[in-house]
């Protein structure tokens, strides 16, 4: 089990997606996020918000990755919440936008936080969003 969000989560409310690092896959993830977010019953605005923020987030990757890299995306489900992490590897000295970024600014208006680190030559963006809406 693993602690996310501070609920317990089992292996099944985690789904891994590897795409290649090309703009082209993108909308792969983009299908994927809304729909673990529609069975989170998500608000429609919610699940646009998130979907434009998770492609915000690969596009800042996608400009620092290595060539024939893949971009590995971690999809995290709890009850009201959905956590997406994106990971790839990085060419040598690639830095990530600044946090005071219009991609940062963008990141944090649509989800309910957004983090980023790099180490060991791979860079990752984690994106939280809490269901705003009511069952």
């Amino acid at each position: 089990m693993t602690q996310l969000t501070g609920q317990l989560m089992t292996d099944d409310d985690v789904v891994l997606l590897t795409v290649p690092a090309d703009g082209g896959y993108l909308g792969v993830l983009r299908t994927a996020t809304a729909g673990l977010a529609a069975r989170l019953q998500f608000a429609l605005d919610e699940i646009e918000d998130l979907r434009i923020a998770v492609d915000e987030a690969c596009a800042m990757l996608l400009a620092i990755a290595t060539r024939d890299a893949e971009l590995d995306c971690r999809f995290a489900v709890t009850e009201d919440a959905l956590t997406v992490e994106v990971t790839v590897p990085t060419v040598r000295g690639a830095t990530l936008p600044a946090e005071s970024s219009f991609a940062w600014k963008v990141l944090t208006a649509l989800t309910t936080s957004a983090a980023a680190s790099a180490t060991d030559g791979r860079a990752t963006i984690s994106l939280l969003t809490r269901r705003a809406s009511g069952w």
